[in-house]
């Protein structure tokens, strides 16, 4: 079966960097840390020639409000792309969802608990019927998703009618996005513990490891023992409750249902977990590499409107992003076939003469 997407990580060994010296470390280090400092460039950068608007705490809740729906998108993305498979649902499901959270109260009358629950729900039945697509039937998981999300688009068209779905919604359901705990927008803090959950999945419990595995090299990980069906398909469901989530607070958010709206958030996702596997791990999908790739875009298209952008800047800058982004995964996974090549192609060290 094809694979969309390999993982592998190109992060030096302590032992590889006691050997180069201070120029070779840094060369080495590049990969791993140049995302992030070029993030702190930028924010200087702005916050000089933009003294006034950009270092401000308006700007900064600004930013963490309105990237904080994308950075959970790009979080989905990120787990199957762990397994080497993609998921374009991430962008066509929360046009459904978001429509459907508001339907089912407004139209409907369910609580916003209830209409919570049974969008999270539909979110994993998603997942499963993507995951059996590609495990199943072996569609590759690019073809899989993008038709069912198709699907899921027309769905939202269908039902809303191309209108925008209105009602009267609880406060407390849109104090899912409004609430400003210690002055700082909610959702943020629903990233960071999306984002430590996710990290400590994938560093610290098996299915991290085995959801890599089977990124690297599927046959391999199925001959030692992983049941890589079982694992790829909880990677999609993961994904679908994901981005169900996203759909509930962006409905939250506009506190209207619009089957127009949803699908701009599909590129900047995909940016996030593209850019993601080419910091902190190169070569390989990471929790904190795909926040640091949201924050760029964020930071980015923040500075650049600033300064008076036009509005079809957000979307050339995503798009020359993710072309740069896919390059340089790209690149990373092949130095990284080089090293492993080079290490396995060293001959070892002769044994030294007895005395």
């Amino acid at each position: 079966m094809s694979s969309s997407i390999k993982s592998t990580a190109l992060e030096p060994t302590k032992a590889e960097l006691e050997r180069l010296s201070t120029g070779q470390k840094l060369w080495r280090l590049a990969p791993v840390y140049g995302l992030p400092i070029f993030t702190v460039v930028l924010v200087v950068f702005f916050s000089i020639i933009l003294p006034d608007t950009f270092p401000t705490m308006l700007n900064v809740r600004s930013i963490l409000n309105d990237k904080s729906i994308i950075a959970i998108l790009s979080l989905a993305a990120m787990i199957p792309m762990m397994a080497g498979r993609i998921d374009l649902t991430v962008g066509y499901g929360i046009v459904l969802w978001h429509v459907l959270a508001i339907a089912l109260q407004t139209k409907m009358g369910f609580s916003w608990p209830v209409a919570c629950i049974i969008v999270i729900l539909l979110g994993c039945v998603l997942g499963l019927i993507n995951g059996f697509l590609v495990e199943m039937a072996q569609i590759d998981s690019f073809i899989a998703t993008l038709g069912t999300g198709t699907i899921l688009y027309a769905i939202a068209l269908w039902y809303s009618e191309g209108r925008q779905v209105i009602g009267v919604l609880p406060h407390g359901f849109t104090d899912l996005y409004a609430s400003m705990p210690l002055g700082i927008p909610i959702s943020t803090f629903y990233v960071a513990a999306i984002a430590l959950a996710l990290w400590a999945v994938a560093e610290y419990l098996p299915i991290g490891r085995y959801l890599y595995a089977i990124g690297a090299n599927q046959r391999a990980a199925l001959l030692n023992g992983i049941p890589t069906r079982r694992y790829v398909i909880g990677s999609f469901v993961a994904s679908g409750i994901l981005g169900a989530i996203a759909g509930i607070l962006l409905a939250a958010r506009l506190r209207i249902g619009q089957a127009s709206v949803g699908l701009e958030f599909l590129l900047p996702a995909l940016v996030g977990a593209f850019l993601g596997s080419t910091t902190i791990k190169p070569g390989r999908v990471n929790v904190w590499g795909t926040i640091m790739g949201v924050a760029i875009l964020a930071i980015g298209i923040s500075g650049i409107q600033q300064l008076g952008g036009d509005f079809y800047i957000e979307p050339l800058f995503n798009g020359v992003t993710l072309l740069i982004a896919i390059g340089l995964a790209g690149y990373a996974q092949r130095r990284r076939g080089s090293v492993t090549h080079t290490r396995t192609q060293q001959p070892p060290s002769p044994t030294p003469p007895a005395a």
